[in-house]
């Protein structure tokens, strides 16, 4: 139905556009040219594909990682989005809105999704969505020394600028290529003075810290960002606005109407759902953001996934994976929990079986270390047990995924299921992995090519897709190191 919506939507613009000659298109140049040639093919594309991309830049609330699991504001309202759609989200990083726009035109992402204020300038090269937030710009200053102790709150506040005319000769640091720029320019003009404007290469939160440190006097912030650091730095004063309210979007290329009315056709519902306030509850008015934002285990202020990341580097070789896949596969059997254990009895940080822990000398007793290196052994027998015509090496890593969690047989049965019907035994994706769902079904599992009958596919098809969602992230956010 949300398909058969949007494709509703577009169908205005697309009826003015050349049709596709109706041949496959077998590359992803082809692709990018096409849509190049065409922009308002830009959802029907992504429908086609089955996935949106889209770019978005690292930070304390927009994407990060956090005790192993993706979150961040822009992530959240990016895969909510792409739930409505019903397609997969893949996220690229980047911090310089050029080279975005770059990606843009080319075709290589679908939307821009870094929370950018929307200027006229900016839409003189740019599509924006509705806007996902309203904000404001404001002051970042440092607290006197020794607010604490002082007598009145009028004292504090004699140290601190309230009103803009008092920026006149003031020096302040901004992050390169922001609309802050602009807004200070605009600000100086109607002072009729001068505000010593420096561009910085660092982020808005770094700059932030450089003031709380004593480093820079002065910075300026987006008020929802400033509400988090100022739970994280008590020192800063970020009361005084140095802007209207301005509105905060997602970007398309010009001429992506289908994208642009399909994400405002969206937002129009969603912004109606608690879901939509819960969101911005939780990144910018909850307390905790700021004890996630200054966590070890936040992929932005540590890059650490876990306390076990030493070990799992530690043991990766005996499989030869990236230890961060490994990672991702430990937080979906037990969220880093050493004691875990499931209702069938799988017990710790790799849910291995009491047999299995049996086979390896070990029991519920096992440290952190025991259960890694054993867990990471059971992976390799069970890879070495995936069949040699399984030659891709990333097919071969979803093919083991699923044998470590419903055993080597169910998966072989899937595999002889997909031959049977003229697909390709040795890709997971659209092929095996379809005949693994459907070995819950009496016809399928009582098919007289299955000898091991019938599984629950549904689970083991879940962990796969998960497990390599998540590690693609971790690649994202995770340095490898």
């Amino acid at each position: 139905m949300t398909r058969l919506i949007i494709l509703l939507l577009t169908s205005i613009v697309l009826f003015s556009c050349n049709s596709l000659d109706g041949k496959k298109k077998n590359t992803k140049k082809i692709e990018e040219e096409e849509f190049v040639n065409n922009p308002n093919l830009d959802i029907e594309r992504v429908l086609k594909r089955n996935k949106l991309i889209a770019v978005t830049d690292f930070g304390q609330t927009s994407y990060f990682i956090y005790r192993g699991e993706p979150m961040g504001y822009q992530y959240e309202f990016l895969k909510t989005f792409t739930d409505y759609l019903g397609v997969e989200l893949e996220l690229r990083i980047e911090k310089d809105l050029v080279r975005s726009m770059e990606l843009l035109d080319s075709g290589k992402i679908d939307i821009i999704a870094m929370g950018l204020t929307v200027t006229n300038e900016r839409k003189q090269y740019l599509d924006f969505t509705d806007p996902i937030l309203t904000t404001r710009q404001v002051l970042v200053q440092r607290k006197p020394d020794g607010y604490e102790k002082m007598a009145t709150f009028d004292e504090i506040e004699s140290h601190l600028i309230r009103n803009t005319l008092n920026l006149a000769g003031k020096e302040v640091h901004i992050k390169k290529g922001t609309v802050y720029k602009e807004q200070l320019i605009s600000l100086a003009n109607s002072i009729a003075d001068s505000i010593i404007i420096i561009e910085d290469e660092r982020w808005t939160d770094k700059l932030i810290d450089a003031v709380s440190k004593g480093e820079i006097e002065y910075t300026i912030a987006d008020e929802h960002l400033a509400l988090v650091s100022a739970r994280q730095y008590k020192n800063i004063d970020i009361k005084t606005p140095v802007s209207f309210p301005q509105k905060i979007s997602w970007a398309a290329r010009i001429g992506q109407d289908g994208m642009v009315d399909t994400v405002n056709h969206w937002l129009n519902g969603f912004k109606k759902k608690l879901h939509f306030r819960l969101l911005y509850n939780k990144y910018f008015i909850n307390r905790r953001s700021s004890t996630i934002a200054k966590s070890t285990y936040n992929s932005y202020s540590g890059n650490k996934l876990s306390p076990y990341d030493d070990l799992i580097k530690k043991y990766a070789s005996i499989i030869g994976w990236d230890w961060r896949l490994i990672a991702s596969l430990m937080y979906q059997e037990s969220q880093f929990k050493p004691n875990a254990r499931s209702w069938v009895g799988a017990f710790g940080l790799m849910q291995l079986m009491p047999s299995v822990l049996e086979e390896h000398g070990l029991d519920s007793t096992a440290n952190p270390e025991q259960q890694i290196k054993a867990g990471i052994k059971h992976l390799r027998y069970k890879e070495s047990q995936i069949p040699d015509d399984v030659t891709d090496s990333t097919e071969r890593i979803k093919f083991t995924l699923a044998s470590y969690n419903s055993g080597v047989g169910h998966i072989l049965d899937a595999r002889r299921l997909t031959e049977k019907y003229d697909k390709d035994p040795n890709v997971w994706d659209n092929n095996v992995a379809d005949y693994v769902l459907k070995l819950s079904d009496k016809d399928y599992y009582h098919d007289s090519v299955v000898y091991y009958g019938y599984m629950r596919g549904d689970e083991t098809y879940k962990l796969v897709s998960e497990v390599m969602y998540r590690y693609q992230q971790y690649k994202n956010l995770i340095k490898d190191n």
